[in-house]
């Protein structure tokens, strides 16, 4: 029997299920339409797509190695309950098990291969099969897959909430060498720097950021240096934007290091304005100049693993880079940072705030 466009698109309106799942259910019930949807209900198609919608922003990470390669993946659940469901995080590992294995690089490239564990069906088709079992939406959400010729090490944090993966450029992994990686994974997992040296970041995003501590130092006028905010000052009681109990305020407290706490909120806001609108000439001042170097110098010690202060550090001043030096002479090895991965469950999906009590009362009809 021919099997139509126009049947697919009627079983896909009955069902839900995509295009090819329905017309391989067609086919194989010869067109019979009741049939077809027990099809896809068995195979659990129809139930992946209605709850596809969901928005599954728990889960998991789980970071492996296998010999000179390492997998980190993302596997998300709608509810925490359900990641740590054995049944999920055997899924997790044997989709971990599959990058390790495979050459793909990106989810949509291994969902179409064939299953690890069971080559009839394809890593998609195990997805599908396990929201039906499992009865949540479930997503791939990312992997990153290492080869190296160093060093590479996991380290899982909170049962899966972080996982990353640090690799090395050496010609010796030992166990110092992966014991020195596990302590900088833990850095990693702690502090989430964005990037290794502030030579990764663009000049864009370094332009960028510069705007936004300008921004952010003229609307905070009070940490401004001294001779800049008195300047601000003085134009804000001379130019009658504030109001005359602002002004004896002033009057009265400008010798005050506590000024700010005596200011209304409406004469901070006006003097934040003035700030904002002398932009052009504060930038050129070089005291001005100087505090946002400096603001923005700590920032990037914030972002940039290397420069980070070394949570272990008995100083507490040893930077990571001085920390990775200390290893490498002690153990007489190149060693030296080559990537890292840092995945945190979740990170950057919007999640659905839900009432418990009252999704129960809508189940039960109440």
């Amino acid at each position: 029997m021919e099997i139509t466009a126009s049947m697919v698109k009627q079983l896909r309106e009955m069902t839900g299920a995509g295009v090819m799942a329905c017309k391989n259910a067609l086919v194989e019930t010869e067109g019979d339409f009741d049939k077809a949807a027990e099809v896809l209900r068995k195979k659990g198609e129809a139930t992946a797509v209605k709850k596809a919608g969901r928005i599954a922003a728990e889960g998991t990470v789980l970071a492996v190695v296998e010999g000179n390669k390492a997998a980190i993946v993302e596997v998300n659940s709608e509810t925490d309950f359900v990641a740590k469901n054995d049944k999920f995080r055997t899924f997790v590992a044997d989709i971990a098990e599959q990058i390790i294995a495979s050459d793909a690089t990106t989810v949509e490239a291994l969902s179409e291969e064939k299953f690890v564990k069971d080559a009839s069906k394809t890593v998609k088709e195990e997805l599908v099969s396990q929201i039906a079992v499992i009865g949540e939406n479930l997503t791939i959400r990312r992997f990153t897959k290492i080869t190296t010729d160093g060093a590479v090490v996991p380290y899982i944090h909170a049962g899966g909430k972080i996982g990353v993966l640090v690799e090395a450029n050496t010609a010796n992994a030992s166990d110092e060498i992966k014991e020195a990686l596990k302590n900088i994974a833990m850095q990693i997992a702690a502090l989430s720097p964005k990037y290794a040296i502030k030579e990764e970041i663009s000049a864009e995003e370094l332009d960028k950021m510069r705007e936004i501590t300008i921004e952010s130092a003229l609307n905070d006028t009070f940490t401004l240096p001294a001779p800049i905010l008195k300047g601000l000052l003085e134009k804000a009681v001379n130019s009658n934007v504030w109001s005359a109990e602002d002004v004896a305020v002033y009057e009265e407290k400008k010798n005050d290091k506590y000024l700010v706490n005596f200011l209304s909120k409406e004469a901070k806001a006006a003097l934040a304005e003035i700030a904002v609108a002398d932009k052009a000439e504060i930038v050129e001042n070089k005291i001005f100049l100087g505090l946002v170097d400096g603001r923005m110098k700590k920032q990037l010690k914030d972002i940039c693993l290397l420069e980070q202060t070394y949570v272990k550090a008995e100083d507490g001043k040893q930077t990571v880079a001085q920390y990775i030096d200390q290893v490498a002479k002690a153990t007489g090895s190149d060693f030296a940072l080559k990537s890292f991965v840092r995945y945190e469950t979740g990170e950057g999906i919007e999640k659905k705030e839900e009432n418990f009590a009252e999704e129960v009362a809508k189940q039960m009809g109440m």
